[in-house]
């Protein structure tokens, strides 16, 4: 995906028309009436009409609100869509490719990495647990949420009892932009030790194209092999891109 050009020295001229310059101010002071009435009036946009009442700009200011109390965040806002695309990958983005924004520190880095922290405690208490062939869009949903906009290769391995049931997710390695290693004799031995019965590997493709390599399919073969000597079922294998996935079993891979 072509990266978009950093916003750190625009002219500030592109946000004088609605918002002022930022400046700090002293200890205990006030707002200014305008920037306090805009937190007001966004905050009760999204209480009364939900974030569909909302820009994703505006849902991102929300955020910003908390970590920058005492200025107005909206040129901020503004600069991180642009340089990101989206919220998603604003809240995903690794911490240093954030900090290449201008005005972004610590405090919002923090902020960003707790929505996307809870983001995925909730995308992943909607699969754990549950029976994943009838929970199969949530656990899309899930693999899209945690790993479609990472900037490297994680492996991710989902461990099912004997009536398909989640019992657990675990990453089992992390890789570059193009490759991850993978132990398939590892990978079955936490099966065992989890007692599982079924196991989904999942995996993802910073490019964006979720068109398996010959490694991926070299490295499925030898997970099934390995599977088929203890008696484990491979139920698939997910390959994550921006947009969609690729699944080995309905591409005729298994």
């Amino acid at each position: 995906m072509m990266q978009r050009p950093a916003f750190s020295k625009a002219p500030q001229t592109l946000f004088d028309l609605d918002e002022a310059v930022p400046t700090p101010l002293k200890p205990g002071g006030r707002l200014p009436s305008y920037i306090a009435d805009h937190r007001k009036r966004l905050r009760a946009r999204f209480f009364e009409g939900g974030a569909q009442a909302l820009a994703e700009y505006e849902l991102l200011e929300l955020i910003l609100f908390r970590a920058i109390p005492r200025q107005d965040v909206k040129p901020l806002a503004h600069a991180l869509m642009d340089r990101f695309g989206d919220l998603n990958r604003v809240v995903t983005a690794p911490a240093a490719r954030l900090r290449q924004t201008n005005g972004v520190g610590e405090a919002v880095i923090t902020e960003l990495k707790i929505v996307e922290a809870a983001a995925h405690r909730m995308a992943r208490a909607r699969v754990l647990q549950r029976h994943v062939i009838s929970s199969w869009d949530a656990v899309l949903d899930y693999c899209h949420t945690t790993m479609a906009h990472r900037d490297t290769e994680q492996f991710r391995v989902l461990f099912l009892d004997r009536k398909n049931t989640l019992i657990a997710d675990e990453e089992q390695a992390k890789g570059t932009v193009d490759h991850v290693p993978v132990y398939p004799r590892e990978i079955v031995k936490r099966a065992l030790e989890l007692n599982a019965s079924a196991l989904i590997l999942v995996h993802n493709h910073p490019s964006g194209d979720p068109t398996p390599s010959p490694s991926d399919i070299q490295m499925t073969a030898q997970v099934q092999s390995a599977c088929d000597t203890l008696g484990l079922a491979l139920h698939d294998h997910l390959i994550i891109g921006k947009e969609q996935e690729l699944s080995f079993k309905a591409q005729g891979y298994l």
